[in-house]
């Protein structure tokens, strides 16, 4: 399975953001997935991918030409795109469950991008799981939901997007995936 994560490249978190990405890496690499990910060397993207390689998962570095000088070197295999409309389009593609972990507006814009995409197709129903730590996500999940149920969805579910409040809640969600 292709699990595709979306996070933060931002150094200096706190510690409870570096956990939750290394109990989902270890989860992934322990029971075989893949991880697509940004391909960052840095912030939970590096902290993920260190973790899956360590539990001996297969990791897949999906970065721009742009920052080719920031590819992690825990990446099994890189795939160079032109830009980050182009790194998104690649990891919807070849995602089979997407996560969506701390960080900003990039990581926004990720799981805004995949959710759109998934409802044009309309049977297109792989999960979103995102990991609501300290109701990070809160505000967006409601916003989502607020808009399911107003004309401009066009009838379209917004809400499948999976909540999870803490690590267990995550690998839980991901383990009933499989």
């Amino acid at each position: 399975m292709n699990i595709v994560v979306y996070c933060s490249s931002q150094e200096g978190l706190e510690g409870k953001y570096q956990q939750l990405a290394t109990a989902l890496g270890t989860w992934i690499g322990r029971n075989g997935h893949t991880l697509l990910y940004g391909g960052s060397n840095a912030g939970l993207m590096h902290v993920t991918a260190t973790a899956v390689r360590q539990a001996g998962g297969h990791v897949v570095g999906v970065i721009p030409e742009m920052f080719r000088h920031r590819i992690d070197p825990v990446c099994n295999q890189v795939i160079y795109t032109a830009n980050l409309g182009d790194r998104k389009q690649y990891m919807i593609e070849h995602g089979d469950v997407f996560v969506v972990l701390p960080g900003g507006v990039g990581t926004l814009d990720e799981w805004i991008s995949t959710l759109a995409v998934m409802c044009i197709g309309d049977d297109d129903l792989r999960p979103i799981i995102v990991a609501d730590l300290d109701g990070m996500f809160a505000g967006t999940v409601q916003q989502l939901a607020d808009l399911t149920r107003t004309p401009f969805a066009r009838g379209k579910d917004l809400t499948r997007t999976l909540v999870a409040r803490n690590a267990d809640e995550l690998l839980n969600a991901l383990a009933f995936r499989r």
